[in-house]
């Protein structure tokens, strides 16, 4: 079975395309189009995971999770 699109599919038409881009790039596209939302099971589950977890764990997660966020804009 293919895959869904998670995607738009691109305009075939060089000028639509280039609109599209400059659309993108200006901030003035459609949400929907630019970014694909999750769909509604991969929210449950990761609510269902966050209410089984300990607060410990949580808070484990939370430290791996901003130590990798804050150790990026350190390397040059």
């Amino acid at each position: 079975m293919p895959k869904k699109r998670t995607t738009p599919e691109r305009p075939r038409d060089v000028n639509q395309l280039a609109k599209r881009i400059v659309d993108i790039a200006t901030g003035s596209a459609p949400k929907d189009e630019t970014a694909p939302l999750p769909d509604a099971s991969a929210v449950k589950r990761g609510n269902a995971r966050a209410e089984k977890l300990t607060p410990q764990k949580r808070k484990a997660i939370a430290k791996k999770a901003a130590t990798a966020r804050w150790s990026k804009g350190s390397k040059p």
